[in-house]
């Protein structure tokens, strides 16, 4: 498999990745958990559970046997984030360049990606890429540009960048891993909430308000871990918020949106093939706040309404605040 590059997730993120890595006619190897994706990626070049819009580029070969990416030197890991550490933990060899695409913070644990990457494969230099990226737009070509934060700096961009980047696939380097995974995961909290507004019929001043004040949150937390205010300011922050955000093609908003509308979490979440990482997301990053005395209040109110709390009285909370400067909370 020399030349290859590897996915490892077969959802419809890693399948548009896939295809997009396809575009220039490079075997990419996707590795599917499910038999009849492996079958239909393969047979029909469709991926009918996960992205069926999308005819698949002839380069793309599936595989349910991670065995087979023992000779790929770049896997990217599109895996739900609570099921990363168990898939990792099945490569027979790491490859050098590991990079994270899954968004969330692992529950039980509070670890980030990166952490359970690099505690299942210790000799891998581990990367995380993420933006606002909407699935069925990459996988057609649309113009995309996302953050690659690499852990191994600058000599890592180099071997991933041109193995990455497409003529409409542009990456930017960073090397705030920390910041780029705290993004990505906030804002999956943030585009439940903004489901929640969309839903509950409160309009667009409510929906910017809670944009602006949940973009504070995400600084906080973020610089409390370490991560940079100016990394939280570009794609993988603000960029990739805007967009979950204002979308209907956002799990994470269509969640929050069918909450709103008066529809049940349980039920909700029984029937969803594919997940809405901010539900799993929201109750550790709500105690990982409580943990550390970081202001989160949008956070902790879309945990309490996935624990069953009404929304309006949520919402009638959060309105009842006492009256501060905006830079302090």
């Amino acid at each position: 498999m020399t030349g290859t590059v590897g996915v490892i997730g077969a959802g419809a993120w890693g399948t548009a990745l896939a295809q997009m890595l396809a575009s220039d006619g490079r075997e990419v190897l996707i590795w599917a958990y499910e038999g009849e994706v492996v079958e239909a990626i393969n047979t029909d070049r469709r991926n009918p559970l996960y992205l069926p819009s999308a005819t698949l580029n002839p380069a793309i070969r599936a595989t349910s046997d991670l065995a087979n990416f023992e000779s790929a030197d770049i896997a990217l890991c599109v895996t739900p984030a609570q099921v990363m550490g168990q898939v990792l933990s099945g490569l027979p060899k790491p490859p050098q360049d590991l990079v994270l695409c899954s968004k969330g913070i692992e529950a039980g644990t509070g670890r980030l990606m990166h952490e359970v990457a690099r505690a299942n494969c210790p000799q891998s230099d581990i990367a995380v890429l993420s933006g606002p990226t909407f699935a069925h737009e990459v996988a057609k070509g649309l113009p995309t540009a996302v953050t690659l934060a690499c852990g191994g700096g600058i000599a890592q961009w180099d071997r991933l960048s041109p193995a990455i980047a497409r003529p409409a696939f542009r990456p930017y380097y960073s090397d705030d891993v920390t910041g780029a995974e705290i993004g990505g995961a906030i804002k999956n909290v943030l585009a439940v909430a903004c489901g929640l507004v969309e839903g509950l019929s409160l309009g667009q001043n409510a929906r910017a308000a809670l944009i602006a004040r949940g973009m504070a949150e995400m600084l906080r937390f973020g610089v409390a871990l370490g991560a940079k205010a100016e990394t939280l300011s570009g794609l993988c922050g603000m960029g990739d918020l805007v967009l979950t955000c204002t979308s209907t093609s956002s799990r994470n908003f269509s969640l929050g949106k069918a909450i709103g509308e008066g529809a049940q979490v349980s039920d909700l979440m029984a029937d969803r093939r594919t997940v809405a990482e901010g539900a799993h997301t929201a109750p550790v990053l709500a105690q990982l706040a409580i943990d550390r005395d970081i202001a989160m209040p949008i956070t902790t109110g879309v945990h309490a309404i996935l624990k069953g709390a009404a929304p309006q009285q949520v919402v009638a909370q959060l309105l009842a605040r006492p009256l501060v400067a905006e830079t302090t909370v």
